[in-house]
């Protein structure tokens, strides 16, 4: 049965929802093997690297599975100054990166002029930019993508409207999917995704958000498990490693349906896996994966940028992690990408 389904992703023949449910819901790991060759034929074996930059902590959202949320009184905020993150940005480069990744809570600090600024000097470097700034204007993604800008990320996390709406009070999912259309409008490579074990979460809805990323045809999409923070809504007081093994292998499994779906895309190994499983990221990379995106900033900020606790390599310097990267992908026969690491190239 598992075969026969994983058998019509080599065909022009259509993938159901109920058959993309099965292959979630089945222990069969034929579906990483299957995702794997997909990988190999259409992006190949070559790993591509995105220097990330988490320059702001500072949110003012409410997402009840995240750590930044606004209501989280233990967090020490921070937030870089723009030569800050221009220099981390240097850094970054001068480490071989060809993608830089800004990422930030929703920060009201970094109005539109501060980080058209922040774009146009990181532009004049060697590199591709990527964005996950989260909800702007259209004129504001458009001054973004006018300065430089390649790249944006903007996750859905579910397309349950009504679990959206639960994880995420105060905010609206028909904004978010506006957010994604005039990102594609303006010509960005966009980039969505989706959190894997959300409480009240069903196989169905992730297999819904599977096909929504084939619909919306995204150019990424980043599939990571949810990782419940004790300063959190959704914290239950216990969180046991039978469970954080359930989460890993449906994201897994996700992450791996993306893969046959929309074949020739940009997926990370996400640092969440990581953290659930020491493994994580290498198992990512043989099950349809072929991004990884490395922490560059430095310091205490690293433990500071807290969505989940127990994230990997906070104490880790940047140039570390990028040699450690690198050992972790040529040790399983891969190699690191020299270009910019756009769809298709």
């Amino acid at each position: 049965m598992i075969k026969s389904i994983l058998d019509k992703f080599n065909t022009d023949k259509e993938v159901s929802q109920d058959e993309i449910v099965k292959l979630l819901d089945s222990d069969d790991n034929l579906l990483f093997e299957y995702a794997d060759e997909c990988r190999k034929k259409y992006v190949g074996g070559e790993v591509h690297l995105r220097g990330l930059i988490e320059f702001s902590n500072i949110c003012k959202n409410t997402c009840k599975y995240c750590g930044l949320n606004c209501f989280n009184k233990k967090l020490e905020r921070y937030r870089l100054s723009e030569d800050e993150i221009i220099d981390f940005a240097k850094k970054g480069f001068e480490y071989g990166y060809k993608t830089i990744v800004l990422q930030s809570g929703e920060d009201s600090y970094f109005t539109q002029d501060r980080m058209v600024r922040i774009i146009k000097e990181i532009k004049k470097m060697d590199v591709a930019l990527t964005l996950s700034l989260g909800e702007k204007s259209y004129e504001e993604y458009k001054a973004y993508k006018e300065a430089g800008a390649d790249r944006y990320l903007i996750r859905i996390e579910t397309t349950d409207v009504n679990l959206y709406h639960e994880m995420h009070p105060k905010m609206s999912y028909e904004k978010r999917i506006e957010c994604l259309k005039n990102l594609q409008k303006l010509g960005y490579e966009t980039g969505s995704g989706c959190l894997v074990g959300l409480p009240n979460q069903t196989i169905e809805s992730l297999a819904k958000d599977i096909l929504f990323f084939k619909e919306n045809n995204f150019d990424m999409i980043g599939i990571g498990p949810y990782i419940p923070h004790p300063e959190t809504p959704l914290w239950t007081g216990t969180d046991t490693q039978k469970d954080k093994e359930k989460r890993f292998n449906l994201s897994l499994r996700v992450m791996a349906g993306g893969r046959l779906v929309l074949k020739n895309i940009n997926i990370p190994a996400t640092t969440a896996m990581e953290t659930i499983n020491p493994k994580g990221r290498i198992i990512a990379l043989q099950s349809g994966a072929n991004v990884v995106m490395p922490n560059i900033t430095e310091g205490e900020y690293r433990r500071k940028y807290e969505i989940y606790p127990d994230k990997i390599c906070i104490n880790d310097y940047p140039a570390h992690c990028r040699n450690c990267i690198e050992s972790k992908i040529t040790s399983i026969g891969r190699t690191i990408s020299k270009d910019y690491g756009f769809r298709n190239n």
